[in-house]
């Protein structure tokens, strides 16, 4: 198969190679495999979706890899009993290396998630990093090529200037386009962590002023940390990500009260505060819908 005929997106059998903790929210899990040869990420926020054991089994349980329409594989995972098929969560790839081997890097938020009974715990894929050892084994729904649909941070290429906002969900992803960001492009970023312990070093040859938003400590509302920041420049890009409460609420404000162009205006709803992401698939996206 020539690069021209490679499907965006394939299956890849990873297994874990070693794990590493960031702060009290972030554990980062670095993945290797054979597939990996075929495996291209565009950088900045690219998505995957991750396919994850249920407790006690040795692998996630997945129709067989060999049927080239991934659509055919996701409908038989679909079919599979809930409690035997593979639990799939998307997450980004924060980090991609190809020498001296091929290595794929993935950061965990290791929030808690709220079942649909309301009662607080901890959810599959956070048990499932928090305890993750070496061998353990995985499968990604991945990018094959490095252009495609997984990768929404698109600067338009008269952008002057850049403005982000983003949780601790969000925060491999903002790291990731900070490392993309071309030299002296003046970019402000307010990263909402929930404790102080997760403030971290981001390398960056952006001109970039970062403030940490920290629950523990107070932080304001995503709306009243930004409200009084300025767009620098004529055309300015905004890039949102994370509780889909808090970018809804941006959306608006950036949107409607400041009047910016929509389509300058990239929000990412990673999770919902009291919803799982089982649930959440369920709920109409209204982060992808246009606002009048």
């Amino acid at each position: 198969m020539t690069h021209a005929e490679t499907a965006p997106f394939q299956f890849f059998s990873l297994q874990v190679d070693r794990t590493r903790r960031l702060g009290p929210s972030l554990v980062r899990i670095t993945f290797t495999g054979d597939d990996l040869k075929n495996f291209a990420a565009g950088g900045r926020d690219q998505s995957l979706s991750l396919f994850l054991p249920h407790p006690g089994q040795k692998a996630p349980v997945l129709p067989p890899l060999d049927n080239p329409d991934m659509y055919a594989i996701l409908g038989a995972w679909r079919a599979m009993p809930d409690d035997e098929r593979a639990v799939m969560r998307s997450y980004t790839v924060r980090e991609q290396r190809t020498t001296p081997v091929n290595e794929v890097d993935i950061d965990f938020a290791l929030h808690a998630e709220t079942s649909a009974a309301g009662t607080a715990g901890v959810g599959p894929a956070c048990r499932w990093a928090s305890r993750a050892e070496p061998g353990d084994r995985v499968v990604v729904l991945g990018p094959a090529v490095a252009e495609n649909t997984g990768v929404r941070f698109q600067l338009p290429e008269d952008a002057d200037s850049v403005l982000i906002w983003a949780d601790e969900t969000a925060l491999p992803a903002t790291s990731a386009i900070l490392e993309w960001l071309p030299a002296e492009t003046r970019a402000q970023v307010f990263l909402e962590v929930p404790f102080s312990g997760d403030r971290t070093e981001l390398a960056t040859e952006a001109d970039a002023t970062v403030t940490w938003l920290v629950r523990e400590e107070g932080a304001p509302s995503a709306v009243d940390a930004v409200s009084g920041a300025e767009l620098p420049g004529k055309a300015p890009y905004v890039w949102i990500a994370g509780e889909s409460g808090s970018v809804k609420a941006l959306r608006r404000h950036f949107v409607r009260e400041r009047g910016l162009d929509r389509r300058r205006v990239t929000f990412v709803g990673y999770w919902r505060k009291g919803l799982s992401e089982d649930a959440l698939r369920e709920v109409p996206d209204e982060t992808a819908q246009d606002e009048a």
